[in-house]
């Protein structure tokens, strides 16, 4: 008998009620279990079907164990691979390509210079950067916030470039986003199951952690509710994700994403309420059902977004296209037939890498030495001009939870804290 695990970490009530719902529902096709490992040898397979994961991006041995999974034929909701390659700012700038509104955000290389690296590092980065020019895009108030984090960790309010300076300063090796404000009139959080269920919820983030789901207003209208779950669809397809959550600032009607890389968004009943963690049982049962039918032993099972699958259909020459829209009434009814899942095309796995020509890159300009020297450059007046002030002690504040539009981009989704980073004073750079 094919058996679905789930993987799980500090959470409870979702893994009781998802293997008690697919035990349920599957009457003996199937047993749902919490997964269990003792070992884990290359190449050999656990035994599941289907896992659901919900904690391998906070811990590299499960990460690993669920990719050795994956190529041994289980299906892993969601896809290892492509959840390790992914980050918020190429979201955002997929969400572009397709036409789907997001705030304006630029990537803000790391303030400290990343573990092993030098000055010498950083000889293709613009020295200073043309920090105007990101200002005057993003505009402020703005919100600076790690570029693959999550979890409202290291999100700061930006006031003025002045106020930037001084706060980037404290992100120390992480690489960043500076992102424009969006001030907005409703705000909602969306589950998308399966890349087709599609659950809308509104959404007050003022509100205390466990009130953030009890808004007493309509939505604006019916209009507003289609338009988001067609983002919410077209989103998951192209990035490939069996289980996340799409967030909507809406202003002046216009739903913008503000975050949709959350693969394993919280589901605990203290905090989504009974009839939205009611919802997200059922559908992620069915969903897992539907997979282990779908199953083919010692195959590829997983999903792969219309983003890869194009890159490697048309050879680099990717088709951006709107998802087929489903009536949003669909998804806010109650009952849902379980079907079978349309059979997925095998992935073709043809890929050719090609060893790009190496190139002398120009020295970059050589970094002031001691750290009196960049002292001195925090007290010249035009720091948007002039180099990033050095490394001190943190003292300025981050954005409070509080703030309406801090809580409307701030990244909510707990992940693993961004290990990313980059140069001291002079280098505001990213990688090696």
């Amino acid at each position: 008998m094919k058996k679905i695990g789930i993987l799980f970490g500090q959470e409870r009530s979702f893994p009781e009620a998802f293997v008690k719902r697919v035990n349920e529902l599957a009457e003996g096709e199937f047993v749902a279990e919490y997964v269990n490992i003792d070992k884990i040898f290359q190449g050999e397979p656990l035994d599941y079907a289907v896992i659901l994961d919900r904690i391998s991006q906070g811990v590299p041995f499960y990460r690993a164990a669920m990719k050795n999974a994956a190529i041994t034929g289980t299906a892993v909701i969601n896809n290892p691979f492509w959840w390790s390659a992914d980050e918020k700012f190429f979201n955002n700038a997929l969400a572009v390509k397709l036409g789907i509104p997001v705030p304006k955000t630029a990537l803000i290389p790391s303030r400290d210079l990343p573990t092993d690296t030098s000055d010498a590092s950083f000889s293709n980065l613009a020295y200073p950067l043309n920090w105007d020019a990101i200002f005057e895009y993003t505009g402020f108030p703005a919100y600076m916030k790690p570029f693959d984090g999550g979890g409202w960790k290291d999100v700061y309010k930006i006031n003025d470039k002045e106020d930037f300076f001084e706060k980037h300063k404290e992100t120390k090796q992480l690489v960043m986003m500076l992102q424009e404000e969006i001030k907005f009139e409703e705000y909602y959080r969306c589950y998308c199951i399966g890349g087709k269920y599609v659950r809308i919820m509104q959404y007050e983030p003022n509100n205390p952690f466990h009130l953030r789901y009890a808004v007493d207003k309509a939505p604006s209208s019916e209009e507003l509710l289609q338009t988001m779950h067609d983002y919410v669809v077209k989103l998951n397809q192209h990035l490939g994700y069996d289980f996340n959550t799409v967030e909507f600032a809406v202003r002046d009607g216009i739903p913008y994403a503000i975050d949709f890389c959350n693969p394993a968004p919280d589901a605990e009943i203290t905090s989504v309420g009974e009839d939205n963690f009611n919802w997200v049982i059922e559908h992620s049962a069915l969903y897992a059902i539907e997979r282990a039918r779908a199953h083919k032993p010692n195959q590829e099972n997983l999903t792969w977004g219309e983003y890869v699958k194009g890159s490697v259909k048309a050879g680099g020459k990717i088709k951006l296209e709107a998802a087929e829209e489903i009536p949003v009434s669909e998804e806010l009814a109650a009952p849902v037939e379980l079907e079978p899942q349309q059979k997925a095309g095998k992935s073709k796995s043809a890929t050719a890498e090609k060893t790009s020509k190496s190139t002398k890159a120009k020295p970059a300009a050589k970094a002031d030495k001691s750290a009196a020297q960049d002292d001195n450059s925090e007290k010249k007046d035009t720091p948007a001009e002039k180099k990033a002030p050095a490394a001190k002690k943190a003292s300025t504040a981050k954005a409070a939870s509080g703030d309406k539009a801090g809580a409307a981009q701030a990244d909510k989704p707990a992940k693993a804290s961004s290990k990313a980073a980059a140069p001291k004073a002079k280098k505001e750079s990213s990688k090696k």
